[in-house]
């Protein structure tokens, strides 16, 4: 069991060709409105009372409405960005590594979470009378993904299966299914829908916040490198002194009296800038899971 738990990997050398990124053209900034899009990592109505907050008070500081555009499903977001349908985006570590490969997008600003890190990893979890310990018990099982464009509840995991020698999971388990959001996946496995899930840690512990009865059905069998918190990335045409405002305001959030509500809202302390480089764990993963950042397409089924 204590291999499951330290999910180690080996050096390998990082793709050179994650940095040559490549300008889509798109639509310039319309100054009427600053549209942002979330990615479903939580049900998609508590996903917008998170963030409304922050949309009220960007708006104030920037001069200009900003709106949150709520995504359904984790795929097309790299569409939505690539057709300019949004000017900015608070992409996962996988997301955010595929818009920056293929659309040349620039990450601003990502949160410090509660717990000090601006960092979050995947976790591996069963539930405690499933009587799964190693990766062999895992054969034939139920297993529930997040979506395949998740670092934490896809790309993860398929790396660690690939790592334990199995090349197809759609044969090792008996059953899989997508669960559509982190919470959603850990209650799967809770509920007994699912023998083996796969989240990320900040979502897993908010999950057990809320639902104490959970602490002691689940266990942690794998866990990931961290990689990068959702963070704020926008499309490379967008006015640079919009983009300097809007940067410049939330690293400066925790120093005004209205950003507390707002940092309360997303469970956060304060947000720190981010760069590019930030996301090279993420293309360590994705090539242990075989996955090309630079090719991969990934539209909701």
């Amino acid at each position: 069991m204590m291999d499951l738990r330290c999910f180690r990997y080996g050096t390998i050398v990082i793709i050179s060709l994650f940095f040559l990124v490549c300008s889509r053209p798109g639509i310039s900034h319309s100054k009427d409105n600053f549209i942002i899009g979330l990615i479903p990592e939580m049900n998609v109505f508590k996903q917008q009372q998170r963030f409304q907050p922050l949309a009220d008070y960007l708006s104030e500081k920037i001069g200009v409405k900003v709106e949150l555009s709520m995504l359904s499903r984790y795929g097309n977001i790299v569409q939505r960005l690539k057709e300019a349908k949004v000017d900015a985006a608070f992409l996962g570590s996988f997301t955010g590594a595929l818009a920056i490969s293929q659309l040349g997008v620039e990450p601003l600003v990502r949160p410090i979470n509660l717990n000090g890190t601006s960092t979050y990893h995947g976790h591996i979890f069963v539930r405690k009378d499933s009587g799964i310990q190693t990766f062999e018990e895992m054969r034939g099982k139920t297993m529930v993904f997040v979506e395949r464009a998740t670092t934490a509840g896809y790309i993860f995991p398929l790396a660690y299966i690939k790592r334990h020698g199995v090349t197809d999971y759609t044969t090792f388990f008996n059953e899989y299914f997508f669960s559509g959001s982190h919470d959603a996946a850990v209650d799967a496995v809770f509920k007994g829908q699912a023998d083996i899930g796969a989240a990320k840690n900040t979502i897993f512990d908010f999950y057990m916040e809320k639902n104490p009865k959970a602490k002691d059905e689940i266990v942690i069998l794998a866990s990931s490198p961290n990689v990068p918190s959702n963070g704020l990335c926008v499309i490379p045409t967008l006015d640079k002194e919009l983009k300097y405002k809007i940067k410049n305001a939330l690293l400066e959030l925790d120093t005004n009296p209205k950003g507390a509500s707002v940092l309360k809202k997303l469970r956060a302390i304060r947000f720190v800038e981010t760069r590019k480089e930030d996301y090279l764990p993420v293309t360590v993963l994705s090539s242990e899971a075989e996955i090309s950042l630079k090719e991969y397409q990934y539209i909701n089924r």
